[in-house]
């Protein structure tokens, strides 16, 4: 069965190949499996029982106590109820922590038939890594969540927020690189005085870990440092907030150049917000046990807690997205300037009037911040050169794919690449037929390396169309490997018609044309075109649209009519 990936990059995953298991299989599973997961909230399960070894799980420690053996009282019951057999409460006597049941997974216990089932709970194998580290039984919340669950619902509360808790940790420690003297000397101050506040929230979490219970002494320490931690998660928020809201008024070159001004205030942003909300969810956390345990004699503490669990996990997640949001463009933006020549170890901003400015590079910003955001969005993969291409013989396309890829979205499958020419009023009226297949043909010989000069690049330009399962990328080879910059995109679902392969006179090249919301492309192709290929593209541009218009035999006017509305 596929991996899952959880948001702490490990490859974790509970199925079983549709089918294929058996009665006599199921009963051998469930004898091997002595770990059991128990889905309290959708997405989070319990672990019960052994741990596979490799197994990453997300500690319970700041759950009370008292609120981990209710919960496991609660879940033990279930196997009373006649509809799990098995020696569950057994394996139930300890919670051992939290496992991320994320949407790969589900998808298997939801398709059906997936996994095999007795007496209630799926039994199959926990995968990391690709490989089999273990088998378990698995009890999906519908199982639970109108039982046993509902009767614990504080410690649920503070599953929640553990989990959170766990999965912040995690993309903190995968970013430690941020806090090297290098990018730390850009805002030293400042650093400092974020750096205090998470210290002593930090020293607070150990403490209570260790005591496994929150005292007084643990919590007046840090108590008074509220407004400040507010103050520092506001102050980073307003930040972030102001990149991303630049960047969405900017386009092509003046964003690229934004990027590049801006590098180092982001990354520095980026990282401060994400420790800020680290130190703020930690706070939180310490706050809201230490309101669970006032609550048994005080109604006023259990509405705390209820007020703590309910706003804490909305804030932070809106925060995460914005880190999100600017850490994935701030990234793409570095990789393709990686990818340009000679761009990577040139220092990104040149503050000459600031003799103490740093001067990071590409490289060592990338280096820093990378780690983060492949935990938050893994790098798309180098795509393979699709099954057609419409390009010169022998054309090397692998420096036109690097950077490419660093615009794919996730998912989406590059099906076909081609260098037409454009055709458009600019450079078609006038044109006589003869004069015009020369240029056409010139185009390709301008994509070879030391042979375009400026004046062939002038009049024989061709154009980079990329066609995935999504979009229709263009772009002006030169730019998209100089500069790594893109021309107009189209959605596929803004394709409405297309009229494939046909040839307007003897001497005209073959052309296809593309109706979209926005304009109308007409692309033509030298004569050493393979017609297959240009066929094949047609079919790409074509797939969900109804609207195919056949091709004539041939066109007799060596200019279209729509030609004159071309931009």
């Amino acid at each position: 069965m596929d991996d899952a990936r959880d948001e702490s990059d490990t490859d974790e995953a509970v199925g079983g190949e549709p089918g294929q298991v058996g009665q006599a299989q199921s009963d051998a599973l469930e004898r091997a499996a002595a770990t059991t997961l128990v889905e309290v909230t959708p997405g989070v399960a319990v672990v019960f029982g052994e741990v596979p070894d490799g197994l990453e799980l997300i500690s319970l420690d700041m759950v009370p106590s008292f609120d981990r053996a209710q919960l496991s009282t609660a879940l033990g019951s279930l196997s009373n109820a006649g509809t799990i057999a098995g020696n569950l409460a057994e394996a139930m006597s300890s919670a051992q922590g939290l496992f991320r049941v994320n949407d790969a997974t589900m998808s298997l216990l939801n398709g059906g038939g997936q996994m095999a089932v007795k007496d209630g709970a799926n039994l199959g194998a926990i995968f990391q890594n690709g490989k089999i580290v273990g088998q378990a039984r698995f009890i999906p919340a519908s199982m639970t969540a109108a039982t046993a669950v509902a009767a614990v619902g504080p410690a649920v509360a503070m599953i929640a927020l553990q989990m959170q808790l766990g999965e912040i940790s995690g993309l903190v420690r995968s970013n430690i690189q941020l806090t090297t003297q290098t990018l730390k000397a850009i805002r030293n101050e400042q650093w400092a005085e974020l750096e205090g506040l998470a210290e002593s929230v930090d020293e607070a979490v150990k403490e209570t870990r260790e005591l496994d219970a929150i005292t007084d002494s643990v919590w007046e320490p840090i108590a008074p440092s509220g407004p400040d931690i507010r103050k520092q998660l506001k102050l980073y928020r307003k930040n972030v907030a102001g990149h991303i809201q630049e960047l969405g008024k900017l386009d092509g070159r003046a964003r690229r150049q934004y990027l590049e001004s801006n590098a180092e205030a982001i990354v520095f942003d980026t990282y401060a917000l994400l420790s800020s909300l680290k130190t703020h969810a930690e706070y939180q956390a310490v706050r809201a046990a230490l309101a669970r345990a006032r609550s048994a004699n005080d109604e006023s503490e259990a509405q705390l807690f209820d007020r703590i669990a309910r706003n804490t996990p909305p804030e932070v997640n809106e925060a995460l997205s914005e880190i999100r949001e600017l850490t994935e463009a701030l990234v793409r933006e570095l990789r393709i300037i990686a990818e340009l020549p000679g761009r990577a170890t040139v220092p990104l901003t040149k503050k000459r009037k600031d003799a103490k400015a740093s001067q990071l590079t590409c490289k060592q910003l990338l280096e820093a911040i990378e780690p983060l955001a492949d935990m938050l969005q893994p790098a798309v993969a180098m795509p393979a050169v699709p099954a057609t291409v419409c390009a010169p013989e022998g054309l090397e396309l692998d420096p036109y794919l690097h950077i490419l890829r660093w615009f794919l979205e996730d998912g989406e499958a590059l099906r076909s690449v081609a260098f037409p020419y454009q055709v458009g009023a600019h450079n078609f009226t006038g044109i006589v037929p003869a004069i015009l297949a020369r240029r056409v043909d010139a185009t390709w010989g301008a994509l070879t390396p030391g042979r375009a000069g400026a004046i062939v690049e002038r009049v024989a330009s061709s154009t980079f169309v990329a066609v995935t399962d999504r979009r229709v990328i263009t772009a002006d080879p030169r730019d998209l490997l100089r500069r790594g910059e893109l021309g107009p995109i189209y959605s596929l679902d803004e394709v409405h018609h297309v009229r494939p392969r046909s040839v307007r006179g003897g001497d005209v090249r073959p052309t296809i044309d593309v109706t979209t919301d926005h304009r109308d492309l007409h692309w033509m192709f030298p004569e050493a075109a393979d017609p297959a290929d240009i066929d094949t593209l047609t079919e790409a541009l074509s797939e969900g649209t109804s609207h195919v218009i056949p091709a004539p035999a041939a066109i007799a006017q060596s200019v279209p009519p729509h030609t004159a509305t071309d931009s």
